[in-house]
């Protein structure tokens, strides 16, 4: 199942994002992602979260609507993205993607990068999409097609630690199983050279942003 989540974050459409909005059967705000759903007028079948950050008469609206609306205590140990990830995996979301996700808050949008790596995350698809930039993670042992165009922007980044055994094809600056070290930034600014490209790692993982 095709899952939109919209955070608290900026949102920035393009038609990458309505693209990506379009094929999507659930949607579920995080708290005050919420304002993004009313601003597109998109209904969220769900809004989750402490709801601090949401419009108490935008919750209201929602709430006489018929949205179902999961609470949670202000003093948690989840941030309402994270609690809307979790929401969508039970509820056997294949495929999810995050709006809003990046915003004036450089520790939340960090946290919100971080959560891509979350391990029982890793039986679904999971994106951010920001603009016309979508930022995915790479996981060892996990090959990747990439699907863009001739000329579209592609950095690898590590996430925690180096990135071993990484083989990139169809790219500018291709690689041969070779070493992306944590803290370098040797990943940045790649190319797509045809239609697609392809990256496998056999240790760590990469985050991926691509910009068309």
């Amino acid at each position: 199942m095709r899952t939109a989540v919209f955070a608290n974050g900026n949102y920035i459409d393009s038609p990458l994002a309505r693209a990506a909005r379009a094929i999507c059967s659930l949607i579920i705000a995080a708290d005050g992602g919420a304002r993004h759903c009313r601003t597109l007028g998109i209904t969220p079948q769900i809004i989750i979260g402490d709801m601090d950050s949401i419009e108490p008469d935008l919750l209201t609206q929602y709430e006489k609507g018929g949205v179902e609306i999961v609470r949670y205590p202000k003093d948690k140990n989840e941030s309402d993205l994270e609690l809307a990830l979790d929401y969508a995996r039970e509820c056997g979301a294949t495929d999810i993607s995050i709006f809003g996700g990046f915003g004036d808050r450089w520790d939340f949008s960090t946290a919100n990068l971080i959560l891509l790596a979350q391990p029982r995350f890793s039986t679904f698809t999971l994106r951010c999409i920001h603009g016309m930039t979508e930022t995915s993670l790479v996981r060892a042992g996990l090959p990747r097609r990439i699907a863009g165009n001739p000329g579209d922007t592609v950095s690898f980044l590590p996430l925690t630690a180096d990135a071993q055994g990484v083989t990139l094809t169809g790219f500018r600056y291709p690689l041969q199983n070779e070493t992306l070290a944590a803290g370098a930034t040797r990943g940045l600014s790649n190319k797509l050279i045809a239609e697609a490209g392809t990256i496998s790692i056999s240790r760590g993982s990469l985050l991926c942003f691509h910009t068309r």
